[in-house]
C-alpha cells in the first residue's frame, strides 16, 4: 500500500471515526449537525456504517466532523 503523508484518515476505519465521534459528541449532536437518519432514528454503530458506506456525501460530512474534532482537540 502506497504512503499517504498528506491524508490524515490514512489507517483509520469508518468504523473508529463514527465510535469517537459518539463517545465525544454523542448522536444527538450529531443528529443535529448533521441531518441525516442514521443519526436522528434509533442511532447505531452498525445502521450508521451501511449507509455511510453507500453516501459518499454523508461520508465526507461525517469525516470533517471527525478532522474538526482532531483539531479541536
Amino acid at each position: 500500500m502506497a504512503q499517504q503523508p498528506n491524508n490524515p484518515l490514512h489507517g483509520i476505519t469508518l468504523e473508529k471515526i463514527i465510535l469517537d465521534l459518539e463517545a465525544h459528541y454523542g448522536w444527538e449532536y450529531m443528529g443535529y449537525t448533521i441531518k441525516i437518519k442514521c443519526f436522528t432514528d434509533n442511532p447505531s454503530v452498525k445502521s450508521s456504517l451501511k449507509f455511510l458506506r453507500r453516501t459518499p456525501w454523508a461520508r465526507k460530512k461525517v469525516e470533517d466532523m471527525y478532522l474538526n474534532m482532531l483539531d479541536n482537540k
